[in-house]
């Protein structure tokens, strides 16, 4: 029997920042009923509903106005939940979805047109497909003006693919830091290359996912990799919530955590402005 994932916390707090006009929260996922949206025959867990009035709240309460939904690994390449909910979730919204190589180009055209504007893949599994395919593939998305979205599942993957990414022929986006490990600081490897990658200006990163890879809030251990990152492109960065949160074993935390953690990472108010909401409206074509 497949395990259940912790539901998110239904109550979200009041944020201590104020956001300003326009802040985008890229990285989120919708959930169910899984009488209409069955997951996937391969799923490797189940996930409670994490329905678009929930995902409304929680970002009416944090203040977020623009939404990006991530097509998760539960749906596989069924990404009616993701496209459904960009209709749902009552603001401007845009979906990053799941496909295979072979995916007709028509389909990719009425995926643009419900509101895709990316790729997703997850590296570092046995599973996953090789980066030489999908570097392949995603000279398909030129045309669209796509990106590459990359979910790095563990370390060590990044600096090994660092020199065929910085040739890849669309933007990529590296999400929730690409798996960097705090305890190692900015000196480890795959920081570096993921540093070199920012360097060249086709790689995005989202400033998201901190709570799976640190100890506990404020996330101050994340601190280090977030502003060297930002120094170097700060128009390179975007920011999520990765609500709902899912299969982490931790202690479920406040998404409002998210971004409370936002002034130590970006203290430059122009700054955090400029990643809340320029440039996720370059990057999604908000």
């Amino acid at each position: 029997m497949l395990e259940t994932c912790q539901p998110p916390d239904p109550n979200p707090r009041s944020p201590r920042l104020q956001l300003p006009p326009g802040t985008t929260d890229c990285h989120i996922h919708i959930f169910g009923p899984d009488s209409e949206f069955p997951p996937s025959p391969k799923a490797k867990f189940t996930v409670p509903p994490a329905l678009p009035q929930s995902c409304r709240h929680m970002l009416d309460v944090l203040g977020v106005e623009r939404v990006v939904a991530v097509q998760p690994s539960t749906y596989g390449f069924d990404n009616r939940r993701q496209l459904t909910a960009l209709q749902e979730l009552g603001r401007p919204a845009r979906a990053v979805v799941a496909v295979p190589f072979d995916i007709p180009d028509r389909e990719l055209d009425q995926a643009h047109e419900a509101g895709a504007r990316g790729v997703r893949f997850a590296i570092g599994h046995s599973y996953s497909p090789a980066l030489e395919d999908i570097a392949r593939f995603a000279g398909r998305l030129a045309r669209l003006k796509w990106h590459v979205e990359f979910h790095v599942v563990r370390s060590g993957v990044l600096a090994g693919a660092q020199q065929l990414m910085s040739k890849f022929p669309v933007d990529i986006v590296i999400a929730h830091f690409g798996e960097l490990q705090p305890e190692h600081g900015v000196c480890q490897p795959d920081c570096q290359a993921l540093c070199e990658l920012v360097r060249g200006g086709r790689c995005w990163v989202k400033l998201s996912g901190a709570y799976r890879l640190s100890a506990e809030p404020p996330y101050w251990d994340i601190t280090p990799f977030a502003r060297a990152l930002v120094e170097l492109r700060p128009d390179r960065m975007v920011w999520g919530t990765d609500w709902p949160h899912v299969n982490f074993k931790g202690k479920m935390p406040n998404t409002t955590e998210m971004l409370d953690c936002l002034p130590e990472w970006l203290p430059d108010s122009n700054v955090r402005e400029r990643i809340l909401v320029a440039n996720p409206a370059v990057l999604y074509g908000f």
